[in-house]
C-alpha cells in the first residue's frame, strides 16, 4: 500500500497499532523522533488511506480551548496483512495434518503434532549456546519473544513476568473456528518453549479480546 511505503509513515502507523489505544500527535512525535508539524501531516495522511481515524479528546479542563486530536487504528484488515498473517504456515500445518491423520487418529490430533514440530524449528532458529546448565525463566522468555515475534505473533511483556501475543497470525480462520486456532496456536509456543529445553516456561491457554490466546509464564506461577 503506496501510504505506507513511506519508511516515517509505517513507524507511526505501527506505533499507533502497537498501542492499543488513542495516540496524540505529541506522543506519536516524540516516538518517532521527529516534530510535532511532521508528525501530524504524515498521520493525517494515514487518515486519509483509511488505516488510522481521529477524534478530538475532550480536556480535563473545558478552559483549556480546543481539544486534541487524537488517532486510533482503523477497524480495517489490509490484504497487506498488517497486522502479520502466516497463511503459509497454516497452509503447511493443515497440509501435513491431512497426511499424517492416519498415524494420529485424527486430523485435529495431527495438527497440533505439526504445529508443535514448527515450534521446535522456529526455537532452533532463535536459540543460543547454553552454558552452566537449564535456561533461566528471563532468559527463556527473551528467546521465546525471538521465535513467536519472527512468525508474527508480536509478543510483549504483561504482569507478573508473562510475555502475551498481541497478534494471531491465523486470525481469519480463528474467526470461523477459534477453538482449533487456539489449539495450533498453543501447541506451537509449546513447541518453541520445548525447543529451547525449557523447564522454567510454561504456554497457557488465556484468551483475552483482540489477542492471541496464549500466554507466557514462569512455571512458578502456573
Amino acid at each position: 500500500m503506496a501510504a505506507l511505503s513511506d519508511d516515517m509513515r509505517w513507524r507511526l502507523y505501527d506505533f499507533a497499532r502497537a498501542q492499543r489505544r488513542p495516540v496524540s500527535r505529541d506522543e506519536a512525535a516524540s516516538a518517532a523522533g521527529i516534530s510535532r508539524r511532521l508528525a501530524a501531516f504524515h498521520l493525517d495522511k494515514l487518515v486519509e488511506a483509511g488505516l488510522l481515524q481521529f477524534h478530538f479528546r475532550q480536556p480535563m479542563d473545558a478552559r483549556a480551548g480546543r481539544p486534541p486530536k487524537v488517532y486510533a487504528l482503523a477497524d480495517t484488515e489490509l490484504d497487506v496483512s498488517i497486522p502479520t498473517r502466516r497463511h503459509g504456515l497454516l497452509a503447511d500445518i493443515l497440509a501435513h495434518a491431512v497426511l499424517a491423520e492416519n498415524e494420529h487418529g485424527s486430523a485435529r490430533v495431527a495438527a497440533a503434532c505439526v504445529a508443535h514440530e514448527r515450534g521446535v524449528t522456529a526455537a532452533a532458529a532463535a536459540s543460543e549456546p547454553v552454558r552452566g546448565g537449564r535456561l533461566s525463566a528471563e532468559r527463556t522468555m527473551r528467546l521465546a519473544e525471538k521465535a513467536l515475534a519472527d512468525y508474527g505473533f508480536e509478543p510483549y511483556p504483561a504482569p507478573q513476568q508473562c510475555v502475551r501475543l498481541r497478534n494471531c497470525p491465523f486470525h481469519p480462520l480463528a474467526r470461523q473456528l477459534p477453538k482449533l486456532v487456539c489449539e495450533l496456536n498453543l501447541s506451537f509456543a509449546r513447541g518453541v518453549l520445548d525447543g529451547l529445553q525449557s523447564e522454567t516456561v510454561e504456554a497457557v491457554l488465556a484468551p483475552a479480546g483482540g489477542e492471541c490466546c496464549v500466554e507466557l509464564r514462569p512455571v512458578a506461577l502456573i
